[in-house]
């Protein structure tokens, strides 16, 4: 009789494969306050958050609001920054996308007005802003996406901090593990076919082969619900092929 496969065991849930969230400092997000007025804060602390990749900036504002955010490179511990419509265009300061010249580099951008924060977080990424409409914005990702994000929503001026972080070599394999250990991701990933037959479905055999259809119906049962669970389509999508005459 063969143990559980490796699916089955993160299902459940146990501490193994569990996020260890009671290790986060805060939510990194924007306060919800009035937008037609500027606030001026103060950086209070950098800290370091453990499974992000961007240190957080503790934020004071005059009202006695405090917040976390994702900060930028260049920030440090004194800097005054503001928030509002009437910000200065500068490093760290935060504004709606309405309020931000063309060309400039931002970050931390909320998809909808008031969410927080949801796009470029980061360490090291920035978006653009290349156009504007009466109610839209309209921002390159780092991916190279183009996006119309909503004309009211906030985002901040410069480049997510920690953008060197994947220039220092791993070195050994012990400081990968440690390093997705923070994020709950279990490391090394073992592929089904190198396994033995009684470890999963795809297991076993003279070589590594799936020997099945990779595909499985969504209401399969634990055991068998590995590969592409309820696949439209597999495989490389091939283009039209034009006829000549």
């Amino acid at each position: 009789m063969g143990k559980k496969i490796l699916s089955q065991r993160e299902g459940r849930g146990s501490p193994t494969f569990r996020a260890p969230t009671h290790l986060r400092v805060a939510p990194a997000k924007y306060p919800e306050l009035p937008s037609d007025k500027t606030f001026k804060g103060i950086i209070t602390n950098i800290i370091h958050d453990p499974g992000r990749w961007t240190p957080l900036a503790e934020i004071k504002l005059e009202n006695g609001v405090i917040f976390y955010s994702p900060a930028s490179e260049g920030s440090y511990v004194g800097q005054i920054v503001e928030m509002g419509p009437g910000a200065k265009i500068s490093n760290g300061n935060i504004l709606p996308l309405s309020a931000i010249p063309e060309g400039t580099q931002i970050f931390n951008i909320e998809l909808r007005p008031g969410d927080g924060g949801k796009l470029v977080r980061t360490g090291g990424g920035y978006a653009q802003i290349t156009g504007k409409s009466l109610t839209t914005v309209t921002v390159v990702l780092p991916s190279g996406k183009v996006k119309e994000v909503d004309a009211r929503a906030r985002a901040t001026i410069g480049v997510a901090a920690g953008g060197g972080r994947i220039e220092k070599p791993l070195m050994k394999a012990g400081n990968s593990y440690y390093k997705w250990k923070a994020k709950s991701r279990p490391w090394p990933k073992v592929r089904g076919v190198a396994m033995n037959a009684v470890s999963h479905p795809f297991g076993g055999g003279s070589h590594q082969s799936e020997s099945k259809p990779t595909t499985v119906s969504r209401r399969a049962p634990p055991g068998r619900k590995v590969g592409h669970i309820a696949a439209r389509r597999t495989g490389r999508r091939k283009g039209k092929v034009q006829r000549t005459m």
